[in-house]
């Protein structure tokens, strides 16, 4: 059976900084007639940044759009035409200061398919030296260290509870222990 779905007209809704607001007319696979509406999003990153300790670099950051603080894994979002390494190279420089000589690439996920076409690429990176963070402009979040065992205790707490970081600490975890080579 192919299921996909042929795009008929598309609308762009907004177009921000970073993010597209579309909305199409498809065509489904049975032939009728139905509407889209998606976000285009560039991409990001997520670096799980370990340190020579066993721990991982962290960070505590308020979000606007739920109106909180998280903690999360360094990340990014991918610009224009970026190598995803490159991307996560400078984030993990820019947000905690760190470089790393080693980089393993563990995953692809898409976290919000039903409404956009946003892909996270996730990193490992090992071999880390601190050469001083370089925040963007209005930029603000607190960086620190935490255990792979104490960030899944959290995740069970409910103190570490966004997407990516859960996904990326999960990840993490399978990769340590079942397939690294």
């Amino acid at each position: 059976m192919d299921l996909k779905e042929t795009q008929l007209t598309t609308e762009l809704s907004y177009a921000g900084d970073f993010i597209q607001v579309h909305k199409d007319s498809v065509r489904l696979p049975d032939g009728s007639i139905s509407n889209r509406e998606y976000i285009k999003h560039p991409g990001a990153v997520a670096i799980l940044a370990l340190l020579d300790n066993g721990n991982l670099v962290m960070e505590r950051q308020y979000r606007y759009a739920p109106r909180q603080e998280f903690i999360e894994l360094p990340a990014g979002k991918i610009d224009h035409g970026e190598d995803t390494l490159l991307t996560a190279q400078r984030e993990l420089l820019e947000e905690t200061g760190y470089v790393a000589c080693e980089w393993i690439h563990l995953a692809t996920a898409w976290p919000c398919i039903g409404y956009a076409d946003e892909r996270m690429e996730y990193y490992l990176a090992r071999g880390l030296t601190y050469q001083g963070s370089q925040l963007d402009e209005g930029e603000f979040l607190e960086v620190f260290e935490l255990s792979l065992t104490e960030a899944i205790d959290w995740i069970r707490l409910g103190k570490i509870n966004e997407s990516k970081t859960i996904v990326g600490l999960f990840w993490l975890e399978k990769y340590l222990k079942d397939w690294q080579t």
